[in-house]
């Protein structure tokens, strides 16, 4: 029978801290919530009866509760109150040197029964662990920001952490209504290692200028379903905390290029650019601590855009007769675009057009069209097996096959066909769009206009910005994606663009870590749900777009950047060799067959 955890310890009452500490007191612990000095501790209490106040002003905690909890917590300076609790956690900042101080001064202190647990999300916990003359006896205890609402523990055992103090600390969380991924001592564990290589890379996008960091941010959000975008988030965990953790996995993790901190990330620290907490990181905060973003000289003007004139558009053409293309004359029509559709074969265009009636009496029976909206927009769109129909319209779309070469002969086709000044829009998602445009004689007319499935449904559009594209290409572009509603993010021509650069990579990070026996496919999707809130797990999402498709796209980027972590895991390549191609076939890192 595993030990009963009656009283426990909490080192560093810092944001993560004291969300521990308050864990803790909900769940009936007595807290013993120990600072190096008197100010700290009073910050630390504040930091504690501010959150619960919160939770009381919204109705999730009643004032009764709220002052039970507090009498579960006694806060104190010193180590030396801590002898006799029965497990300890330690959450000061991520200082190898210090923690490593810490344990040993905890081991000297403690009985010998406690259990020493560290809260790092980077560090050797083995490192940390040796510290003390008790090894087998401590832990990694990784609890996620804000710790009072996220989910997940990672519990990190050491090569000799002993299995019943492993055992004891899985069974406190379930107590304390956790949920707990057990895993391995490695650089960054689960969530920070697949994370912060996203982060990384995300700051890189902005420091190269590729695109904004408010383009970088929605991108993600809306492209991915994200609860808050990469800079927006380095902001939220402190540019200082990030560039310790990214330099400490780089040290521990194999020296990956991913995990190099970007300059821009040191400099910001250096210039005390921390984020929320000094008021100013990658966005303006109302005051230091505030969540609140203010515009600065960064903050793009209402009514920016590019320097060109927009070109009017009434009708438009779209090539294509699968899922998105059929998306994407959906979207045109209901935004009042008169719309040709060209497909293959009089065959293709019917089914592409009882695909779009479907779409739209679904439309009708769930209330968001009404049955004349849903007439109005089968009334705007022609539909044709011949490209000679394009030869009036204003803006051309193509949404064909992802093979260059089929792109490039198409595009050569349009071009001779459609009239002078029509934009020719590419909705390639990884493809070079300098390839479409130069198989014409007017590139300055060529964009990339990735739309993302369904396209009806989501929200952001990549307007892809070659080396020869005109300004009023581009402002024609954006114009048009603000006229379907859509939030234009504006990038130039490279590879996999703002989201499929930063999504795939992580999902192909993740495949690695499964490759490796680090961690399995469900914990890995656990942690990423249930620590950074995301939407899917890698590996779910890796079964909905298709274990081919992620291939194919990863080799494209490894291609094009030649970065030694963005080759295609091995283990991937089996699989879509083998032909576990995900959902769509019925199988991939799961069994859908029997679902």
């Amino acid at each position: 029978m595993g030990r009963e955890f009656g009283s426990v310890g909490v080192v560093g009452l810092g944001t993560m801290g004291a969300g521990i500490v308050e864990v803790f007191a909900r769940n009936g612990l007595a807290v013993t919530a120990v600072e190096v000095g008197d100010a700290a501790l009073r910050r630390g209490a504040e930091t504690l009866r501010g959150s619960i106040d919160r939770a009381v002003n919204r109705g999730k905690l009643s004032a009764e509760d709220r002052d039970t909890l507090l009498g579960h917590v006694t806060f104190t300076v010193g180590l030396d109150a801590l002898r006799d609790v029965d497990l300890v956690v330690e959450a000061v900042p991520e200082h190898l040197d210090l923690k490593r101080r810490i344990f040993a001064e905890l081991d000297r202190v403690c009985k010998p029964g406690t259990i020493l647990a560290t809260n790092t999300s980077s560090l050797s916990v083995t490192e940390i662990s040796v510290a003390t003359s008790r090894p087998d006896q401590v832990v990694g205890m990784h609890f996620f920001n804000p710790a009072p609402i996220m989910k997940l523990v990672e519990v990190v055992r050491t090569v000799v952490t002993a299995e019943d103090v492993v055992a004891d600390v899985e069974a406190l969380c379930t107590r304390l209504g956790k949920v707990d991924v057990t895993i391995n001592d490695r650089a960054g564990f689960i969530a920070n290692a697949l994370l912060f290589g996203y982060l990384n890379q995300a700051v890189s996008m902005v420091e190269a200028k590729y695109a904004t960091r408010e383009g970088v941010d929605a991108a993600m959000k809306l492209g991915c379903g994200l609860p808050m975008g990469p800079l927006a988030l380095m902001d939220l965990i402190g540019l200082d905390t990030a560039y310790e953790i990214l330099d400490t996995m780089y040290r521990r993790g194999g020296r990956d290029r991913r995990h190099a901190p970007v300059p821009l990330i040191k400099q910001m620290v250096t210039a005390g650019l921390l984020g929320r907490k000094s008021g100013r990181g990658f966005y303006t905060y109302e005051k230091p601590g505030s969540p609140v973003v203010v515009p600065d000289e960064f903050t793009p003007r209402a009514d920016a855009g590019t320097a060109g004139a927009a070109r009017d558009v009434a009708k438009v053409g779209v090539v294509g007769s699968g899922t998105m293309a059929t998306g994407i004359i959906e979207v045109f029509a209901k935004a009042g675009f008169e719309v040709v559709s060209v497909t293959r074969g009089a065959e293709k265009s019917a089914r592409a057009c009882e695909a779009l009636k479907t779409s739209l009496n679904k439309g009708v029976v769930r209330g968001k069209l009404t049955e004349e909206q849903r007439d109005a927009t089968i009334g705007r769109i022609t539909w044709s097996a011949t490209l000679e129909h394009l030869s009036d319209v204003d803006l051309v779309v193509e949404a064909v096959v992802e093979e260059l070469s089929v792109k490039k002969a198409l595009f050569a086709s349009l071009d001779e066909i459609c009239k002078p000044g029509v934009v020719l829009a590419t909705t390639t998602s990884s493809l070079p769009v300098i390839e479409c445009a130069v198989a014409t004689e007017r590139p300055a007319d060529v964009v990339g206009l990735h739309f993302f499935n369904p396209a009806p449904v989501m929200g952001l559009v990549e307007v892809v910005r070659t080396i020869r594209a005109s300004d009023e290409t581009v402002a024609t572009a954006t114009a048009v994606c603000r006229a379907l509603a859509k939030h234009a993010v504006v990038c130039a021509d490279r590879s996999g663009f703002v989201v499929n650069a930063l999504l795939f990579p992580y999902l192909n990070d993740a495949v690695k870590m499964v490759e490796a026996s680090y961690s399995t496919a469900d914990d890995i999707d656990h942690a990423m749900k249930l620590g950074c809130g995301y939407p899917m797990g890698p590996f779910e999402l890796l079964d909905v777009v298709g274990l081919d498709v992620s291939l194919a796209i990863q080799r494209e980027l490894y291609l094009e950047f030649r970065e030694p972590g963005f080759a295609p895991a091995p283990l991937l390549e089996h699989l879509v060799t083998a032909g576990y191609l995900g959902r769509k076939v019925g199988r991939g890192f799961r069994d859908y067959s029997k679902r």
